[in-house]
């Protein structure tokens, strides 16, 4: 006789699939030796697999208390000096960073069940390439951006719709009107590490080290 109450949370979770049948393989003796070059062709490969918000970048910060806090950002760009995200100043990320540098960032894509994880230290990318980043954004984000204030009490959905729609149409008639708390970060690692999942669980996962000659990189036990 089956239970009236149904499967439990926990009988729910443990009968979900954790990996697809098929997945891509990962040989690090054959990764190249910069991370970077690596972490592009997975996020592209991710991009080409129709992945999910393969963008998605989930970033960890310390604040001046101790206390740790997560959530996902969009990633905006990979460069030679790091891994780009933006953010308004006022927003407690930001205030993280600025009391402590210190910063986690982690992807993962599960249709191929690939995940990258990064820690090493946060700045700022500058007012102008803040700027530069802030205009790139359509005049609905960008509206959605000025009406803003993180962090603070709201009244009503409907309060923050009509600010919104009122800052939409200023970001629409003014295209040089930038929000001068907005901010583009750099994330700047000195240790990338990159999990490809194996439905036997032999997961092979391998990690750079920043070195004073350049990157190590390391097999591990998963």
């Amino acid at each position: 006789m089956s239970d009236p109450a149904g499967p439990t949370l926990r009988d729910r979770l443990r009968r979900t699939p954790a990996f697809a049948a098929d997945l891509p393989t990962f040989e690090p003796d054959d990764a190249p030796d910069d991370p970077r070059a690596l972490f592009e062709e997975w996020v592209l490969g991710a991009v080409d697999a129709g992945a999910p918000a393969p963008q998605a970048m989930t970033v960890s910060t310390r604040g001046a208390d101790g206390s740790v806090s997560a959530r996902v950002v969009v990633l905006k760009d990979v460069t030679a000096e790091g891994w780009h995200f933006a953010t308004d100043a006022r927003s407690r990320k930001a205030q993280d960073l600025a009391a402590d540098a210190a910063v986690a960032a982690t992807f993962y894509w599960p249709t191929l069940a690939r995940q990258v994880r990064l820690t090493g230290r946060a700045h700022p990318a500058g007012a102008e390439a803040s700027a530069a980043d802030f205009l790139e954004r359509s005049p609905a984000s960008r509206g959605a951006a000025l009406a803003t204030r993180p962090g603070e009490p709201l009244g009503s959905h409907a309060e923050l719709v009509a600010a919104i729609d009122a800052a939409t149409v200023r970001a629409d008639a003014d295209p040089a009107l930038v929000l001068p708390e907005w901010q583009l970060w750099v994330v700047v690692p000195d240790e990338v590490e990159f999990w490809q999942g194996n439905p036997e669980r032999a997961h092979v996962r391998a990690v750079y080290r920043k070195e004073a000659t350049g990157w190590t990189r390391t097999r591990l036990w998963p």
